[in-house]
């Protein structure tokens, strides 16, 4: 098996179709198909359907692109672990931070790591944590700032700090309360990610213990459609942010605590499988000392530094 074959079929099943691929890789469609003949004469096994609409990858073939798909993430990376060995932290780190804290720490941090790490590029994307902490594992991101509220397989954790859930609603509750019990929440429809995200496990586990029901308004696929429903009066949604305000002034009532209360951890996660190049150390360090300083001059409600523990 050729690294060359994992990526041409890498590259069908992300194009869709053999044309199309073979456009992308620069080689002719009958030499392309042949090679991905060979690959499946290998293995023993049809990786790809092939149909009017294109090709789609077979259940095999499916494992085959999560696995090939990684390696070759990893591949793609041994240039930076090679030239990391050299005296300054040069190449690429793909970072991903937490929705929740992009709005407060990206320009920050893009700005922190340009000033002292000159010849790092790096590229930041925003997500959910379960979705970070998934593309961390697979290699496609270096490291992520994300909220968690256990353990990962196959991920290296450093803990930041603990921050308090609180409840988030588009204008004050009726009474105006100073915090909420688990009790009175109970009786409000959440606004939510699904099941399998840290937030909601962590909520689900609480109700559980406290047999209390779940009233779920609805189930959210990112950050942005939970605080949409809320400001649409769908629901309310529990997130581990005590401020607002960068929303602007006006787009949410100010937060409500839960008492008792509920935590996060808040993480810097990396591969447990592969080493960071020289270049993701630099950023990984340039980022703790970052963030302990930015949660010192910002407001954050409800936050307990622990990384020096």
């Amino acid at each position: 098996m050729q690294f060359r074959q994992l990526r041409y079929f890498v590259k069908i099943v992300d194009a869709g179709s053999f044309s199309r691929a073979a456009s992308i890789v620069h080689v002719a469609q009958p030499a392309l198909s042949q090679q991905i003949a060979e690959l499946e004469g290998r293995l023993g096994v049809s990786l790809l359907q092939r149909s009017a609409r294109g090709v789609r990858p077979t259940a095999a073939g499916e494992v085959l692109y999560e696995k090939a798909s990684a390696i070759l993430r990893r591949l793609d990376r041994l240039p930076s672990l090679v030239q990391s060995s050299g005296s300054e932290p040069v190449g690429h780190v793909n970072l991903g931070i937490a929705s929740s804290l992009a709005a407060k720490l990206v320009a920050g941090v893009v700005e922190e790591c340009r000033a002292n790490l000159p010849k790092v590029a790096l590229r930041v994307s925003d997500g959910d944590s379960l979705s970070l902490e998934q593309r961390t594992s697979s290699a496609a991101l270096e490291l992520a700032i994300v909220y968690e509220d256990g353990l990962t397989a196959r991920l290296t954790r450093m803990p930041l700090f603990r921050q308090k859930l609180f409840l988030i609603c588009s204008e004050p509750l009726s009474d105006n309360p100073s915090a909420i019990s688990l009790e009175k929440l109970a009786g409000l429809p959440l606004v939510l990610p699904a099941p399998g995200n840290g937030r909601r496990d962590i909520l689900d586990r609480m109700f559980a213990d406290a047999k209390l029901p779940l009233k779920l308004a609805l189930e959210a696929d990112s950050l942005g459609t939970e605080l949409s429903a809320v400001q649409n009066k769908v629901g309310y949604t529990v997130l581990p942010v005590g401020d607002m305000s960068h929303f602007g002034p006006h787009a949410f009532a100010k937060p409500v605590p839960i008492d008792p209360p509920i935590c996060l951890t808040c993480s810097i996660v990396q591969s447990g499988d592969l080493p960071l190049t020289r270049a993701a150390e630099a950023v990984r360090d340039c980022l703790i000392k970052f963030i302990e300083r930015r949660v010192g001059e910002i407001d954050m409600p409800g936050l307990e530094w622990i990384a020096s523990d």
